[in-house]
């Protein structure tokens, strides 16, 4: 898990989320959380076969910029309380 520091956009290197086909519609919720998933999933994954996390940061842009801060903080604690639903 990253440290609160560490999620804080890099200066001058934030830019909107490019489009995903995947999700059309004008409300990004479920792109906002189907990004957050799919971080989660490849740091695991990238972890588990000892290579560096960096090309999970882009997920870590796309759901920061899309997600409000009080979803990411709520759902990083319940992945800690092991009680987050969603299937990482």
């Amino acid at each position: 898990m990253l440290s609160v520091e560490a999620q804080k956009p890099p200066k001058g290197k934030w830019t909107t989320p490019p489009f995903d086909p995947r999700f059309p519609n004008q409300n990004q919720t479920r792109n906002c959380y189907q990004n957050f998933l799919d971080y989660h999933r490849c740091v695991k994954a990238m972890n588990r076969r000892g290579k560096s996390t960096q090309p999970c940061e882009y997920y870590f842009r796309v759901y920061h910029s899309l997600c409000p801060i009080s979803w990411v903080q709520r759902w990083n604690q319940q992945i800690q309380d092991g009680t987050f639903a969603g299937k990482i």
